[in-house]
C-alpha cells in the first residue's frame, strides 16, 4: 500500500513533511506495510517549494490508481495580490489546474482503493480545477469562501471526511489529517501509537456526512 504526497511548485513545506513523518512513522508501527512517497506530478526530481526555495525530492511519479493514500498539499507564500508578486498562494493553487494532476486526481477518485486526502489549500486547488463540486470539504480559513463559491459543502473542522476525499484544515492540520488516515486504515492503537512517538494529541472531531442532524443549540 502507498501514501504518496504530491510536489508540485511552491508547495507549503509543513503541509508535505507533517504527513511525511506521521504516516511513516505509522509504517514503522505496522511492519512497513505502508511506504510512503513523495511523488511528482509528471517526473521526478527536485521541486521548490513557496518557502524560502525550500527543495524536496520527488523520488517516484504519482500513480494514482494505486491502493492507498493520495495526499495534496497547498502552496505557500504571500496570500494578498500584489502586482510585483507572481506567485501569490492563490495563483500558485489555480496553477496546478493547468499541470497534469487534475486528471490523475480524477483517477484516484476512480479507483476502489484509493483514497484522496488534502492539506490546507490542496482541497482549493482541487476545488478550482473543478472536481470537489458537491463534496464535504475544508480548507484554511482563509480560504472556505472560495472553496463554497466552487461549490463545495464546507465544513469548518479540523479534518472532514467525505468517504474516498478527506480534507483538512490550515497548515498544521496535516498532523492531525495523517492520523486520521493510519486510524482509518490500520485502526486506532496504530494511530494512538505513533501520537504517543510525536507527543502529539490530535485536535477536533473528524465530521463525517453520517449520523443524526443535531439540533440548533
Amino acid at each position: 500500500m502507498l501514501a504518496q504526497i504530491v510536489l508540485f511548485d511552491g508547495f507549503d513545506p509543513l503541509d508535505v513533511i507533517a504527513p511525511f513523518e506521521v504516516l511513516s512513522a505509522g509504517s514503522d508501527a505496522v511492519g512497513g506495510a505502508l511506504e510512503v512517497r513523495l511523488v511528482g506530478v509528471d517526473a521526478v526530481g527536485p521541486v521548490t517549494s513557496g518557502t524560502g526555495g525550500l527543495q524536496l525530492q520527488a523520488t517516484h511519479v504519482l500513480a494514482p490508481t494505486a491502493p492507498g493514500f493520495v495526499v495534496v498539499p497547498g502552496a505557500s507564500g504571500p496570500v494578498e495580490a500584489d502586482p510585483d508578486l507572481v506567485d501569490t498562494v492563490p495563483v500558485l493553487l489555480a496553477r496546478v489546474g493547468t499541470t497534469g494532476l487534475p486528471g490523475k486526481i480524477e483517477q484516484a477518485f476512480g479507483a476502489p482503493d484509493t483514497l484522496v486526502a488534502t492539506v490546507c489549500g490542496g482541497s482549493l486547488a482541487l476545488a478550482m480545477a473543478g472536481l470537489l463540486e458537491g463534496r464535504h470539504a475544508v480548507t484554511h480559513r482563509l480560504g472556505n469562501d472560495v472553496l463554497a463559491a466552487t461549490g463545495v459543502h464546507v465544513v469548518d473542522a479540523r479534518v472532514v471526511d467525505d468517504g474516498d476525499l478527506v480534507t483538512s484544515g490550515g497548515v498544521t492540520s496535516g498532523l492531525d489529517l495523517a492520523l486520521h488516515l493510519l486510524d482509518r486504515r490500520f485502526g486506532p492503537r496504530v494511530a494512538h501509537a505513533v501520537e504517543q512517538l510525536f507527543e502529539y494529541e490530535r485536535r477536533g472531531t473528524v465530521w463525517r456526512p453520517v449520523g443524526r442532524e443535531p439540533l440548533a443549540v
